[in-house]
């Protein structure tokens, strides 16, 4: 329990200074930088976005394909990168994925980190 209320007071006190430091780069020295930091924010929003929009799409585009089963694999997506992870039943269904994803407009690479597990075990 005593530790538990150290980590709250070290947050807090985390917060206290995250919030004074913010306060003290208000002024006019950093006014440049402000508009730096807004203007990154808004892209790392928009490209985690299309990172998302990117593998719902491939996604898509697995539970589509005859002869595969999806119910195991993930999907990850970084700026066209796609990653397929988890387990299949059978090799040819590793190369289906593969394809699949290959075809998704958008996609610029596939890395496949599927492996077989039959189904049962």
């Amino acid at each position: 329990m005593k530790a538990f209320q150290a980590i709250k007071m070290v947050g807090g006190a985390l917060i206290v200074l995250a919030s004074i430091n913010a306060y003290a780069q208000s002024s006019d020295a950093a006014a440049p930088a402000a508009p730096m930091a807004a203007s990154s924010a808004p892209s790392a929003k928009s490209d985690k976005a299309a990172n998302r929009a990117l593998g719902r799409k491939v996604r898509s585009a697995l539970s589509k394909t005859k002869g595969l089963s999806v119910t195991n694999i993930t999907v990850r997506a970084r700026g066209g990168a796609v990653t397929l992870a988890g387990t299949v039943p059978e090799q040819p269904q590793v190369d289906l994925a593969t394809q699949a994803a290959q075809a998704v407009p958008g996609v610029t690479s596939v890395k496949n980190a599927l492996t077989i597990r039959p189904v049962g075990q």
